[in-house]
């Protein structure tokens, strides 16, 4: 008779200890510690029993200072194996870790702490300085733990709560139920301020599910995950994680040089990164004939991928090998995927022509519906929302990936979902179209459409337009007031950012006079320098302020 404890069936963690008895000696996570004396990245490790171990030992000793089922718990560590371990022990507890992006700015972060109102606090000394200084969570935060050295802030430091939990006996992890709330994720903010999109146990379990059914994903393939988050996936799926030589917050920025040699030193098979990250990966590998034979697959999501980044990434694979772009949200992921051999062979003309951005079919398990647009909340769910077949609206998601709310957001919950009897819909805030073929195309953001006077135009049919050109590394529409209606204005960000606009400006507008859509859009700019982005993955155009910065240049006209 096994003395092993019975394992929850509904409990995200519980994949942990399953993946530590099929394969305990496997790498769990590997994360890059210095040099070794050849001045090759050094890399220190947890295998699964490790990790599962470690886990358990964190999460008795969390439960000992406080941290117990559903104490809402803040989580500010850097992607480490520290990070691994609290977040599974968190699951396990039964807790509710609060996950915010560092880089979404103070007055941000304090504002996602207060409505998150979270009752622990575990993170890094500089994260606790700035809690203290900064008087983040005073009213609710009542525990503190510190990974690394513990000043003047007093609670426990991760080494304290180690000892405090230290036992050999596997730990008897919360048996939390499907509905039962298991993290809080704050979006990225990037069309607005950052809400708390809550996850459920079922959530994360139906999405481990998707995602290796997606992807053909097997147990001991190997991750490079340039995104934290993406990587707790990692043990569920039964993947090693090697935590990445980089800066998270900083994506775009990444040295490729390092990248390549961790997929080379340990056999990479799978990769995640933004479009923003895999730009630049990509123009180096196609500058110096890079190829890594070991990659299976690239998965790539934050925004839509331009066919030049697919077509420099694909240099790095075998023919057979593809990257996969998943459509879906922190509220609901993933809702649609398709494939580079789709995006540059079938996809691209049309793209080039202003159908907007293929984003494939819809993964097992999720229904996409397209409604009417309207920036009304729906209470509830009528067929008579639906348009006609081609005809362009917002897409509305159901299924076991959905998320029922924001925390403490009521008014943007009910602006986000709508009811069908027990389910909860999710209104993407995206607009888009399904083709003859039953293929859906992504049209840009509903919040990023421009009424003109003569119909509304939308800003990824008009863009890949204009983005067929090899001069333009990308373009904006961004409407400029004019009376009760906008005039659209074209901004254009150059491949070379010293070439002459002046002398590109005809082929800009040939191009757009080729298109019914974009015939109508005179104003064509160039915008010096980078297109603001947003911080998660640096990918996302910020057309907001881009639309204030065409509002300030009309006005010196």
């Amino acid at each position: 008779m096994s003395l092993l404890p019975a394992l929850p069936a509904h409990n995200i963690a519980a994949w942990l200890p399953r993946q530590a008895r099929a394969q305990p000696y496997t790498m769990a996570v590997l994360y890059p510690q210095g040099k070794d004396a050849m001045g090759k990245v050094a890399y220190t490790h947890l295998t699964y029993a490790q990790l599962d171990h470690d886990s358990d030992v964190i999460a008795r000793g969390l439960e000992a200072v406080g941290i117990k089922r559903g104490t809402r718990t803040a989580l500010m560590v850097k992607p480490s194996l520290e990070f691994f371990a609290l977040t599974f022990a968190i699951f396990k507890v039964g807790a509710v870790p609060v996950l915010i992006d560092p880089g979404i700015g103070l007055r941000h972060l304090k504002a996602c702490l207060a409505e998150a109102a979270p009752e622990a606090f575990i993170g890094i000394p500089a994260a606790h300085a700035a809690r203290v200084i900064l008087r983040w969570g005073r009213a609710s935060i009542r525990t503190l733990v510190t990974v690394g050295p513990r000043l003047f802030w007093g609670g426990y430091s991760l080494e304290e709560v180690k000892r405090k939990g230290q036992s050999e006996a596997p730990y008897a992890m919360a048996d939390t139920q499907p509905e039962e709330t298991a993290a809080i994720l704050f979006t990225s903010g990037a069309t607005g301020v950052p809400k708390g999109a809550v996850y459920a146990h079922r959530t994360f379990l139906a999405q481990v599910d998707l995602i290796r059914e997606t992807y053909d994903i097997q147990p001991g393939e190997v991750d490079l995950p340039t995104f934290p988050l993406f990587a707790l996936f990692d043990p569920a799926l039964g993947m090693t994680t090697i935590v990445p030589d980089m800066d998270f917050t900083r994506p775009a920025r990444v040295d490729p040089k390092k990248l390549l040699a961790a997929i080379d030193d340990f056999g990479v098979t799978n990769m995640f990164g933004s479009p923003a990250l895999l730009d630049t990966v990509g123009r180096y590998a196609a500058a110096h004939g890079v190829r890594r034979p070991s990659l299976k697959r690239i998965i790539s999501a934050g925004a839509p991928m331009a066919p030049i980044i697919l077509e420099r990434m694909s240099t790095l694979l075998r023919p057979e090998a593809a990257i996969h772009t998943p459509y879906g949200a922190t509220e609901a992921l993933p809702v649609a995927s398709v494939d580079s051999h789709t995006l540059l062979q079938e996809a691209r003309p049309r793209t080039e022509a202003g159908a907007g951005v293929c984003i494939g079919r819809t993964v097992p398990g999720v229904e996409l519906r397209i409604i009417r647009i309207t920036d009304a909340p729906i209470a509830q769910w009528s067929d008579d929302l639906r348009v006609k077949p081609g005809e362009i609206g917002e897409f509305v998601v159901k299924g076991p990936v959905v998320t029922a709310s924001y925390l403490n957001r009521p008014a943007a919950t009910e602006a986000a979902k709508i009811r069908e009897g027990d389910a909860i819909l999710h209104r993407m805030g995206d607009l888009g179209y399904e083709d003859a073929e039953g293929l859906l195309w992504f049209c840009g953001r509903k919040a990023h459409r421009v009424e003109t006077a003569q119909g509304p135009l939308y800003t990824d049919p008009c863009e890949g337009v204009f983005n067929a050109h090899p001069a333009v590394r990308r373009s904006a529409l961004v409407g400029i007031p004019e009376g009760a209606h906008k005039r659209p204005a074209l901004l254009i960000e150059l491949e070379d950012p010293a070439a002459d606009f002046a002398a590109l400006l005809p082929a800009l507008r040939a191009l757009g006079a080729a298109q019914s859509h974009t015939a109508r859009i005179s104003d064509i700019r160039h915008h010096k320098g980078a297109f603001p982005v947003d911080i998660r993955h640096n990918a996302k155009i910020n057309r907001e302020a881009l639309a204030r910065w065409a509002a300030a240049e009309e006005k010196k006209r």
